[in-house]
């Protein structure tokens, strides 16, 4: 199957591999289901039946005008869940993603779910108020958006650098790494880029924290300037029952990249 079709009729694109208990794993912003080829091998070889989709508005998904915000982004992994047929299966978020899980789990509960892994997770709460110090500053959003909007492409191939940890000195990945991340990033609609920007930075997921009654894992860089820990992953350990929380130490946001044999055999110790 190719193609799942939402509630509002966008097509979304999967890619559903293997045999064995199911794993869908739930992309970042703003790349695709691919961004998981290192998991994908490892976990296929590791016996999993292993799922992907690109999120409306990225990738090879429809480009709708609409739909950019949690609650639908919710109901279209539930679309993708209940087309495949999937029982038991374990939900892995990284970044953007995690927030799919946890609205998720709030909308649909968790009759279909085993297991919940929350990688450099947006679950938490990104932005900073009153209720969140530690949060990002709104104005780093807004400029987000104006850079997108002036030089979408320039600023992808900017952002990537962050996201990877790459500096004067450190360059954790390789140029073809940033190549591959540039393409899979402009495969997305320009109006979803810059609307998942509020979508990620501004919806509050600490009340979708009690639907969280599956094992869940949450792994998170210490180093990540994308998605800070602090109101993120730390805030997602203590918010969630009976969570535990693996940390990076040092390691930025893009750790299926920068680290991905530790964060595969972190994967598999926890879905086994």
């Amino acid at each position: 199957m190719a193609y799942v079709e939402a509630k509002d009729g966008t097509q979304l694109h999967v890619k559903d591999m293997g045999h064995g208990n199911p794993v869908i794993l739930i992309h970042g912003w703003p790349l695709t289901g691919d961004m998981f080829e290192y998991q994908t091998v490892a976990l296929l070889e590791a016996g999993f039946r292993v799922i992907t989709y690109d999120r409306r508005g990225f990738g090879q998904s429809g480009h709708p005008a609409s739909g950019y915000d949690y609650d639908t982004f919710a109901d279209d992994l539930s679309a993708v869940i209940d087309s495949l047929d999937v029982q038991n299966v374990s939900l892995v978020g990284f970044s953007m993603g995690g927030g799919e899980i946890a609205r998720y789990l709030s909308r649909h509960g968790a009759s279909k779910v085993s297991k919940a892994v929350l990688v450099a997770s947006v679950a938490g709460y990104l932005l900073k108020d009153e209720t969140n110090p530690y949060g990002v500053d709104g104005s780093v959003f807004e400029d987000m958006k104006k850079d997108i909007r002036k030089d979408r492409f320039a600023f992808l191939q900017s952002f990537a650098k962050t996201f990877y940890g790459v500096g004067f000195v450190t360059s954790p990945v390789s140029q073809g790494i940033l190549d591959w991340s540039f393409v899979l990033g402009v495969m997305a609609s320009p109006k979803a880029t810059v609307e998942c920007v509020d979508a990620f930075g501004k919806t509050d997921f600490r009340p979708d924290f009690s639907a969280f009654t599956v094992p869940t894992l949450v792994i998170h860089g210490t180093g990540d300037k994308t998605v800070p820990i602090e109101p993120s992953g730390r805030a997602a350990a203590n918010g969630i029952s009976g969570a535990k929380l693996i940390e990076y130490e040092g390691e930025p946001h893009g750790l299926f990249a920068t680290v991905p044999d530790r964060l595969n055999q972190d994967l598999i110790d926890f879905l086994r």
